[in-house]
């Protein structure tokens, strides 16, 4: 316990996650053995272990695939192609930001990448149709969760790796949650164009000029379309592993890069530079959060812990909704891959007390944690959108309020969820 306290303090004043993981299980193995030798052992032993798998090669190859989708502009003729479909909605070009970002998530796997794209893209147009500022930042920020619920999802493929579960089964878990958040953020908006036009703004529609033919639609949506079909249906379709799937995919969009004339050798040098940081830092943070993991193991913690809750009889919902409050707490100051890093070691053995199913629990958290993503003081995905608008008239307060209804909505999925795990394992 003194560990996990100790680790949020390094946290707070501003040590990297990664470093007060390694840190604070360094010296506690060296506690509970007596000797230094054992602690470092340790460390090496967690750096190979925790990532020399087959199975951690479809987080850079997704994240390649990821960025190589970026570099070929699929997401803004996804948003176009969106944008004809719903432009007689109410509401129809956020809703296009939101359907748009759903397509782009099942091909990015990162929220952050999808938060990036959208910004540059969407908010101007919507600025541009009459939205509210406030309004426009908040629609990217929040529908960029979904990059992180729709497979492929680089936060599914990390809890599969820790919880040892199927990462075919997660991705397949993630559908139908994906999708009915998609359609609840456009009923959302829908209600907040009708009844809070205030906060939205008098958006109007596009120029009837702009109007797309069928087959120019269908040339927009048809690379990013065969991508999804490629990865996602080659894994449910039992063709291809997860891995095998992100190197199809990386294969499959590296060619609609070339032929669009976007991958010239600086680009694509810039591409590998790219997901070689990402995989970097998500290697570090699991090299560390391996170390703590057997550290706690030694300790007899997650045993002890679960031992007490099945003692204090204090049943499967409180317990769960006891974890899920701490997750959304931890999400305000520690980033999503830290969290469940962290916390899942320890609820593990509770959850096999309870005789959970792990791939709903595993959805039902990744949702928890990209709340996180949008609530201050971190807000990751809030930050993303700042940065990449670069606009001194839209504060960093502007895009946390304009997502506060995103949030809001969220937390009502997160509920279904629960008490509806058949929205998850209805599928399997």
């Amino acid at each position: 316990m003194v560990s996990i306290i100790a680790i949020l303090v390094m946290i707070y004043v501003g040590l990297h996650v990664a470093v007060a993981l390694g840190l604070a299980s360094l010296v506690g193995v060296w506690a509970i053995r007596g000797t230094f030798e054992v602690a470092t052992n340790l460390l090496a032993i967690a750096a190979a272990d925790s990532i020399a798998s087959y199975d951690f090669g479809v987080i850079p190859l997704f994240v390649l695939m990821g960025a190589l989708v970026s570099v070929a502009d699929l997401g803004r003729d996804v948003y176009v192609a969106a944008n004809q479909i719903f432009r007689r909605v109410l509401g129809g070009l956020a809703i296009a930001t939101v359907a748009a970002n759903a397509v782009f998530a099942a091909v990015t796997g990162v929220s952050i990448a999808s938060a990036t794209v959208f910004t540059k893209i969407a908010v101007p147009e919507m600025l541009r149709l009459g939205y509210r500022p406030r309004f426009a930042v908040g629609v990217v920020a929040g529908s960029s969760v979904l990059g992180m619920l729709i497979p492929p999802s680089i936060l599914l493929i990390v809890y599969g790796i820790v919880a040892e579960q199927s990462v075919g089964k997660l991705f397949l878990g993630g559908v139908v949650p994906g999708i009915v958040l998609a359609v609840m953020f456009s009923i959302a908006i829908v209600a907040m164009t009708r009844y809070m036009p205030g906060f939205v703004g008098a958006p109007r529609a596009p120029e009837a000029g702009e109007m797309l033919s069928p087959l120019r639609l269908a040339v927009l949506l048809g690379p990013i379309a065969g991508l999804i079909v490629l990865v996602i249906g080659g894994i449910y379709g039992g063709l291809f592993t997860p891995t095998e799937a992100a190197a199809i995919g990386a294969l499959g969009a590296f060619v609609i890069a070339i032929a669009r004339g976007r991958l010239s050798s600086r680009v694509f040098w810039n591409v590998l530079s790219e997901t070689g940081a990402v995989t970097a830092t998500i290697c570090i943070i699991f090299v560390a959060a391996s170390m703590y993991s057997r550290m706690l193991a030694m300790s007899g913690l997650p045993g002890t812990v679960a031992d007490w809750v099945v003692a204090a009889k204090l049943g499967f919902y409180t317990t769960i909704g006891l974890y899920l409050a701490l997750v959304l707490v931890l999400g305000t100051f520690l980033d999503s891959f830290s969290i469940i890093l962290l916390t899942v070691p320890v609820m593990l053995p509770i959850l096999q007390a309870f005789n959970a199913d792990l791939i709903w629990f595993g959805v039902l958290m990744v949702v928890a944690v990209e709340i996180g993503i949008l609530t201050p003081p971190l807000g990751i995905a809030v930050f993303a959108v700042k940065s990449t608008l670069n606009d001194p008239r839209i504060t960093l307060n502007d895009v946390f309020a304009g997502s506060f209804p995103f949030v809001l909505v969220m937390m009502v999925l997160l509920v279904i969820m629960l008490f509806f795990p058949k929205i998850v394992t209805g599928i399997l």
